[in-house]
């Protein structure tokens, strides 16, 4: 991330107000802005703690925290970030992405297309050794390992119900998502779309499927004002 990018990162931060509730983050250059919802922090919170019961109350987690990632403008604030024992912010009160080691993003109808998309290949730049997402209108997680030129190589999907096997990454742990809550209705509307953004997140010249209308909100817009496409 250059000095440069994290500047303008920081004025466009100043200058958007986030309502308290909502979360916001800048994603290439678009700024997003959603309300939090209940069935996201309750899988968040499940993610957390089996975190915290794995490396004890003095591990370095962080959700919702802003940490800027490689690529253009890339302002994130990730559901769950876990950054290695000893890592320290700089001068300026920033955490380096190269300290994470571990990410997972909880998808919501807003900011769907940004986990699967500009956000996993973010990730793999920065070589982020695991990356997962968990999707409460799949009921499924994804976990994506081995970063290389962008991209993870291996991809485990399991439905929830079913143990998240990470003892071969750096967290070494079992993640159990019998307790995961879904979302059926949104999961029906949403479905074509996530399987289209699996299918083309490495290719960011492919046009972003555009969500159902029961999904979609006013919640982003570019520097400039205008929505993005």
């Amino acid at each position: 991330m250059s000095d440069v990018n994290a500047r303008t990162l920081d004025k466009l931060f100043d200058q958007v107000p986030v309502p308290e509730g909502y979360k916001g983050e800048i994603v290439e250059g678009a700024i997003y802005i959603a309300p939090h919802l209940d069935i996201h922090w309750e899988t968040t919170l499940a993610i957390l703690r089996t975190l915290t019961a794995r490396f004890g109350d003095g591990v370095q987690l962080f959700s919702d925290v802003r940490i800027d990632f490689p690529g253009h403008l890339n302002g994130f604030a990730p559901d769950v970030a876990k950054l290695r024992d000893g890592s320290e912010a700089d001068a300026e009160g920033r955490w380096h992405h190269q300290d994470v080691e571990f990410i997972a993003e909880v998808v919501d109808p807003h900011r769907a297309k940004n986990d699967y998309g500009p956000k996993r290949t973010a990730y793999a730049l920065a070589e982020i050794p695991a990356y997962l997402i968990a999707d409460p209108y799949q009921g499924k997680c994804h976990l994506f390992t081995q970063p290389k030129d962008g991209e993870y190589v291996i991809e485990t999907s399991v439905g929830f119900g079913a143990d998240v096997d990470m003892t071969g990454t750096v967290l070494g742990l079992t993640l159990k998502t019998d307790e995961f809550p879904r979302d059926c209705h949104l999961g029906a509307l949403l479905t074509s779309t996530k399987l289209e953004l699996l299918r083309s997140a490495h290719d960011h010249t492919a046009a972003h499927p555009v969500l159902p209308s029961a999904a979609r909100r006013p919640a982003h817009r570019l520097l400039d004002g205008r929505r993005p496409p």
